[in-house]
C-alpha cells in the first residue's frame, strides 16, 4: 500500500518540477532580453507556412513506436521458444530496442516531412 503512494507522489513531483523549471527559466530568459532591449516579436509563434500538421507527426511517431513494440514482442516470443533464451531478458530487451529503433526510424521520417511539405 505504501508503495504506490510513493510512486505516484514521485511522479507527481516530476511533472511538476519539470512544469515549474520550464516556466520559471523562460520566464528569467524574457525578462533579461527585456532589459537588454531586445525586439519583443522574438517572443510570438510564428507559424511556418510549409510546416507538417501536427496530428500527422503524432500519428506517424505512435504508429511506428507501436509497430515496433509488436515487432518486439514476436521477435522475443521467437527468441525465447526456439533459441532458448530467458522470458524476463528477451521481452523487455527486445521491446526497448524495437521501440527506440521506431522511435528513431519516425524522427527521421518526420524530418523528411518537414522538408517535403
Amino acid at each position: 500500500m505504501g508503495g504506490e503512494v510513493i510512486i505516484f507522489t514521485l511522479i507527481f513531483g516530476v511533472i511538476f518540477g519539470i512544469a515549474y523549471l520550464f516556466f520559471s527559466t523562460r520566464n528569467k530568459e524574457r525578462m533579461a532580453l527585456i532589459e537588454k532591449g531586445a525586439d519583443a516579436s522574438i517572443f510570438v509563434k510564428t507559424k511556418k507556412e510549409h510546416a507538417a500538421p501536427f496530428w500527422k507527426i503524432l500519428i506517424l511517431n505512435l504508429s511506428l513506436l507501436l509497430i515496433g513494440i509488436g515487432c518486439a514482442i514476436f521477435l522475443a516470443s521467437i527468441m525465447v521458444y526456439s533459441l532458448g533464451v530467458e522470458e524476463s531478458v528477451a521481452y523487455p530487451g527486445s521491446i526497448f530496442l524495437m521501440a527506440g529503433i521506431g522511435l528513431l526510424l519516425g524522427f527521421y521520417l518526420t524530418k523528411k516531412l518537414e522538408k517535403e511539405v
